[in-house]
């Protein structure tokens, strides 16, 4: 195969992979997946090249094609088939499977932009967003980057050099240290001065990693050397400020754009303050509780912090808001488009891809800073859709998307996303599934409708943060605007996972039971159409009609004692089914695929029944529950079962601490894994000796595979 290929791909006009279409009202074009178009606005590019992948790419995408902008796709060997591939009007291999050999490679890139000739280039946002060679390197080639000058982007892409420039500018910034000299001893000295607890971030850091809090003067060593670690992995440079941790913070942003004629504005602030492991996971516009003086203030600050780069383009002016004083300082500023740009585009009703385009075609910005602010109208909410288990500490997951079920989009409500049905959530990239964004006429409506349309989101083939953001959403102080960067952490046991009540769990076993019930009865061409649905059945009339069947049944987050489900069939299509001598009565009304209508007693619920890998995922109503057979095997091998260390996800081995023959005690770190570019430790269950260690430094290793076997305890 050669280095680089071209594969064209087609898509039907006027439509996305999610049914975007777009309809039009004076010179605002607007989809009905909620994208805001200016067509009034001056033609930019031909043809870009997108420099990204998943979401991101297709975002890029589906507004290049209401511009009539031709798109070209890069793809790795793993995304040979994903939907950005699909999308565009071309696509370029550009290597294997790994961002270091692929999307990392500035001149793989630039190769497929001059054999396409694609006259600019988006790079989204990671890759090689934010690298100011790579923008150089552009502008070599005669490519125009959809985005900042290298300069901008070597101003802000240092944490320590970026904060002097603030305060040059009169920007308000964190007391701490951001000096040059990194030994040991200054560094310790310096978090001395600013007092703990104190925070350490990567220089060139984002997305969390490089970062790590440290409450006493005895953690400081461990967790420098553990942020140096993971910031050279990801950032090849270990360079590290501190700053004063703030207790009580919330992260407010502001959207701003700058053209190349001086010009600058925001387009108003967005509150970022839901994180977990430092990373996002729901946004909303405007922040809830901003003043319209303060919002002035810090709006200010933020354009001001542009000017003082010379920006252009789309960027984010992030600060960090003390809750206790009403202080705010500088934290960053983001040279690119964020991931939660969407949340500003659906109250300002403009699209900042298109606003990129524009800009980066040399025209001056298409809005003053008065019509942005008299244009304002509405609240919206981004949720984040991860592969990831919120019950063990949010590790991230992958795994085959077995099944995924969006909810309807329309001029309110957007999914943003690279897969779908078929799809891989692979170890190479960011477990992010999709962003849903949705906008109401309040910030009530908006919660309403955001927690509605995440309770109709499907997916099976990996374990992800829906139910964890719901009970967010519907969280008193969530709902009250009373939310800080440690809102998880305080409200943890609301937001993990609950015992299921004992009425939804006869419920919810009664409708598993059904389902298997008419899949034992099934029509074998009915299953050869869909074999993964267990509701298609022969006929309305049962042979064995009066014959009960008794099904057992184990709820996967209640124990391991089985449910007897006791079922009869009472009629054609209905059902009588008794668990703990509570008796449900359920009547098939209309079926397609994995859905089925059903009523339940008296009520009448939609439900979709899959089965993955022995598991059965039933969604019904607004609920989720999951359910295995007693007879199949699921849990540990008997290898895997001996007592030791298990590895908590897949991930890559960075460091092995644990030696043949050593002692331990409960607590210490035994294996450091990787997995997303971000570290996790695997630490020792007790006190004991390692009789084994199973991995090196390097390999690649399963989730749940034994790693360090100990010693038995005598």
């Amino acid at each position: 195969r050669r280095s680089m290929w071209s594969l064209a791909v087609r898509s039907k006009k006027g439509v996305n992979h999610l049914g975007c279409r777009a309809f039009s009202s004076s010179s605002m074009f607007v989809s009905d997946c909620g994208l805001h178009i200016d067509r009034a606005l001056p033609h930019t590019f031909d043809k870009i090249l997108i420099a990204n992948r998943g979401e991101i790419a297709c975002r890029v995408m589906r507004t290049a094609k209401i511009l009539g902008v031709k798109t070209v796709a890069v793809f790795s060997d793993a995304d040979m088939h994903a939907r950005h591939v699909k999308m565009a009007d071309e696509a370029v291999h550009i290597g294997a499977a790994a961002a270091a050999e692929s999307y990392l490679v500035s001149e793989k890139i630039l190769e497929a932009a001059k054999s396409t000739g694609a006259q600019a280039i988006h790079p989204g946002y990671g890759f090689l967003s934010e690298n100011a060679l790579f923008t150089d390197a552009c502008k070599e080639a005669g490519v125009k980057f959809i985005g900042p000058p290298s300069s901008a982007i070597h101003a802000m892409g240092s944490k320590s050099a970026s904060k002097i420039i603030m305060t040059d500018a009169k920007v308000p910034v964190v007391p701490g240290y951001h000096g040059e000299d990194q030994s040991l001893e200054k560094l310790k000295a310096e978090a001395d001065k600013i007092g703990f607890p104190i925070m350490i971030k990567a220089v060139l850091g984002g997305g969390g990693k490089g970062m790590r809090i440290v409450r006493s003067k005895d953690e400081f060593v461990d967790m420098l050397d553990s942020a140096k670690r993971e910031a050279m992995k990801s950032f090849s440079d270990d360079n590290v400020l501190l700053e004063r941790f703030i207790e009580r913070p919330r992260h407010i942003e502001f959207q701003v754009f700058a053209d190349q004629h001086g010009n600058a504005l925001h387009l108003l602030e967005r509150d970022c303050s839901v994180q977990r492991r430092h990373q996002k996971v729901l946004e909303e516009a405007p922040a809830p509780g901003m003043s319209q003086e303060l919002r002035i203030k810090m709006g200010e600050s933020a354009v001001d912090a542009a000017k003082a780069v010379g920006y252009e383009g789309a960027g984010t002016v992030e600060f960090i808001f003390d809750a206790e004083t009403n202080d705010y300082f500088f934290m960053e500023m983001n040279t690119r488009l964020q991931v939660e740009h969407p949340v500003s585009e659906m109250i300002t009703k403009r699209d900042l891809v298109q606003w990129q385009l524009h800009v980066a075609a040399g025209h001056a910005l298409p809005a003053t800073q008065e019509e942005i602010l008299n244009s304002i109208s509405g609240h919206a909410l981004e949720a984040r859709i991860y592969a990831e288990e919120p019950d063990n500490n949010f590790l991230p997951a992958v795994g085959h998307l077995h099944h995924v079920k969006y909810p309807p989009v329309d001029s309110t409500t957007r999914v943003e996303t690279g897969v779908g049905t078929g799809d891989e959530v692979s170890i190479f990239y960011d477990p992010m599934i999709a962003k849903l964004v949705v906008w109401g006429a309040n910030r009530e409506a908006a919660l309403n409708k955001c927690d509605a349309s995440l309770a109709s989101l499907q997916i099976v083939g990996c374990p992800t943060n829906i139910e964890f953001l719901r009970k967010c959403i519907q969280h008193p102080e969530f709902k009250a605007g009373c939310v800080e960067t440690n809102f998880i952490e305080e409200n943890e046991d609301d937001l993990l996972s609950q015992p299921s009540d004992s009425e939804d769990i006869i419920d919810s076993a009664a409708l598993v039971a059904f389902g298997l019930a008419c899949s034992l009865e099934a029509d074998p061409n009915a299953v050869a159409m869909d074999p993964t649905s267990p509701w298609v059945s022969r006929r309305r009339g049962r042979l064995n009609a009066k014959h009960p069947f008794t099904f057992e049944l184990i709820l996967e987050k209640g124990g391991e004692d089985p449910i007897s489900a006791n079922l009869m069939w009472v009629s054609d299509n209905a059902v009588e089914v008794e668990i703990d001598g509570k008796v449900r009565t359920i009547t098939g009304l209309e079926q397609k695929a994995n859905d089925m209508i059903v009523m339940l007693d008296s009520s009448v619920l939609k439900t979709t029944l899959v089965e993955n890998d022995g598991i059965y995922h039933l969604f019904y109503g607004d609920k989720y529950v999951t359910y295995k057979l007693p007879e199949a095997k699921f849990g540990s091998s008997s290898v895997e079962s001996a007592d030791g260390c298990v590895s908590p996800m897949a991930g890559k081995v960075v460091k092995v601490m644990a030696e043949t023959g050593k002692t331990f005690t409960k607590g210490e770190k035994l294996v450091i894994l990787e997995a997303m570019k971000m570290e996790h430790s695997v630490t020792a269950p007790r006190d004991g000796t390692i009789k084994s260690v199973l991995c090196e430094e390097g390999d690649f290793v399963e989730g749940k595979k034994l790693i360090v076997a100990f010693e038995p305890l005598e």
